[in-house]
């Protein structure tokens, strides 16, 4: 069992502390001292946080602690540490580790004039987190093994026998659960624990989305189901010579077109609560999200409107997919169960 497959079956299971924590102190500029520290837990790419805190610390005075870690572990850790955590906002990828939070009661209200700058149905029913960016499920896939016109019209067909052997999955990586969930949540607990057996008959299993990505890319495999901000991360390293794939978009409301919401939240017990709403409204704000768009390492969607996204990214207004609310989608608890008696963890 690899190291991050095991670390997702413990944090899944809510009960057990993350291991290997370790904080980085980012120290702020000498022109704009301030005694205010803010600690932030990160489940979000580190390229990404590196960015956002130096222009926040900057902007601010202020210094940051960051914290990082896969998102279902932090969210572990969260609630280990109960009031005790020294956590005051907790930025993750995927909306799940956000309500299980919010249902724990351990997050504090977001200011409302924060919340007015993103559309309601991107963050929490109860103001509890707010959504920052967005990201949508694809199908990668290698033009050179399989036409596009041979595709699945459902993400829901991979598990079908025809795909033996042409699909790369990364079920250990926390961008898969979400997937899990919208397909619990759509279709029923039965229908997606046959999705997953069908998909561990089928599928060439990786660590994570870069790997599977990568394989895509190289040939090793046909298609592989991953977030689309990892093929576009692979496309700016390897430029157009390099890069050996595309990526398919699900239409007509498929669960494979499911767009996952990244967020930020306010620790009830947060140390310095004022500073802590002040980096989530920082988050929100044009300049933070014009800065995530413009950064050419975080291809996801600004969720503010008005801010458009990469060039690169399909039009956020022309993506299709299911219509689930957060509520619906859940705090994962349900996908991990899945994954588990289906035999992908």
């Amino acid at each position: 069992m690899t190291r991050k497959l095991a670390n997702l079956t413990r944090a899944l299971a809510f009960g057990t502390l993350a291991a290997g924590a370790s904080f980085a102190l980012a120290g702020a500029p000498a022109q704009a001292a301030s005694s205010h520290t803010l600690t932030l837990y990160s489940a979000q790419h580190g390229q990404l946080v590196k960015l956002l805190v130096a222009d926040f610390q900057k902007m601010s005075g202020a210094t940051m602690r960051v914290h990082s870690g896969e998102g279902p572990e932090i969210a572990s850790q969260l609630i280990a540490e109960g009031t005790h955590s020294p956590a005051d906002v907790y930025f993750t990828e995927n909306s799940p580790e956000l309500m299980l939070l919010e249902e724990k009661g351990l997050l504090a209200k977001i200011d409302a004039s924060t919340l007015k700058q993103i559309p309601d149905r991107y963050s929490s029913p109860e103001g509890r987190w707010i959504g920052v960016v967005a990201r949508e499920n694809v199908l990668a896939y290698n033009p050179s093994m399989i036409k596009a016109a041979q595709l699945p019209a459902s993400l829901l067909d991979l598990a079908k026998s025809a795909w033996k052997e042409k699909v790369a999955i990364a079920p250990a990586d926390g961008d898969f659960l979400p997937l899990v969930s919208a397909v619990a949540a759509l279709k029923g607990h039965d229908a997606a624990l046959n999705w997953l057996k069908g998909l561990k008959a089928n599928a060439k299993i990786y660590d994570d989305d870069e790997g599977v990505v990568a394989a895509v890319n190289s040939g090793a495999v046909a298609t592989g189901i991953v977030n689309n901000y990892y093929w576009a991360r692979l496309h700016a390293e390897m430029g157009d010579k390099g890069t050996h794939s595309t990526i398919h978009h699900f239409i007509h409301g498929d669960v494979g077109a499911l767009v996952n919401v990244s967020g930020a939240a306010v620790l009830k017990t947060a140390p310095d609560p004022a500073l802590a709403q002040k980096f989530v409204a920082y988050l929100v704000s044009r300049r933070a999200q014009e800065l995530m768009a413009k950064s050419k390492i975080d291809f996801e969607y600004p969720l503010r409107p008005g801010v458009a996204p990469d060039p690169l990214l399909k039009p956020f207004k022309q993506l299709q997919p299911p219509k689930l609310t957060m509520q619906q989608l859940g705090d994962d608890s349900q996908a991990g169960a899945l994954l588990r008696e289906a035999g992908l963890l």
